[in-house]
């Protein structure tokens, strides 16, 4: 192990954790808005949208996510629509991750007992406070594993995205792997970088879980 060369390209491996984080952020965030938005089509039965939201939901779990980005990347430049590598790269994380954080959503907001809703309902809450106050908060705090274990998901999939040209982890290491024939090096600096990614996740989702679970059963 050439550990001269790997604290020589300690800092292009820092750079690349930024955008990764970014792109993993951006990601995340909008695939939250995605979940909410389209667990809510399901769970109260929108007619039309709720037939474009299980098209969609099935079109983005079929679909590798390479192939995705090379439809935004490479496909949309023929209709004259041109997006920078960071900006496919957040999109397809959150068309991707959407759907399977919409089936998060959707198993918090089935879990609800229908008898909360109509105590809700009987005591004068409209619709809208009856989502807001008594289905919301029970459906995010049962859907806090699934949302996480898919934070984990999507940040893993941020590999891929280095396939358009995006300076990510996996682009760097595989650049000074072409350039340097390093690859234990390389290899090593990337897999600590996943992990000083991932691990903060990984343990503050168990923490929210079993947070979760107490004020579930109490135990």
């Amino acid at each position: 192990m050439d550990w001269g060369f790997i604290f020589k390209h300690v800092p292009k491996y820092i750079d690349a954790m930024y955008l990764t984080l970014a792109l993993a952020v951006g990601g995340i965030a909008l695939s939250v808005i995605i979940g909410i938005i389209c667990s809510s089509i399901l769970y109260f039965k929108v007619k039309v949208l709720r037939k474009i939201v299980n098209i969609y939901i099935e079109l983005s779990r079929n679909t590798p996510l390479l192939i995705q980005l090379f439809f935004l990347y490479y496909g949309f430049t023929k209709i004259g629509v041109h997006l920078s590598g960071f900006s496919c790269g957040i999109i397809g994380l959150a068309f991707l991750g959407g759907s399977y954080m919409c089936e998060s959503f959707r198993a918090g907001l089935e879990f609800v007992p229908k008898s909360q809703i109509e105590a809700g309902t009987s005591i004068g809450l409209n619709n809208l406070q009856v989502f807001r106050y008594i289905i919301l908060p029970q459906a995010f705090s049962v859907s806090v594993p699934l949302i996480g274990a898919n934070c984990l998901f999507l940040l893993k999939e941020t590999s891929i995205v280095g396939a358009i040209a995006i300076a990510d982890l996996m682009f760097v290491a595989k650049d000074l792997i072409g350039m340097y024939y390093k690859t234990n090096e390389a290899l090593f600096m990337l897999v600590v970088a996943y992990l000083i990614i991932l691990l903060p996740v990984s343990i503050l989702t168990s923490v929210l879980e079993r947070r979760s679970r107490y004020a579930q059963y109490g135990n």
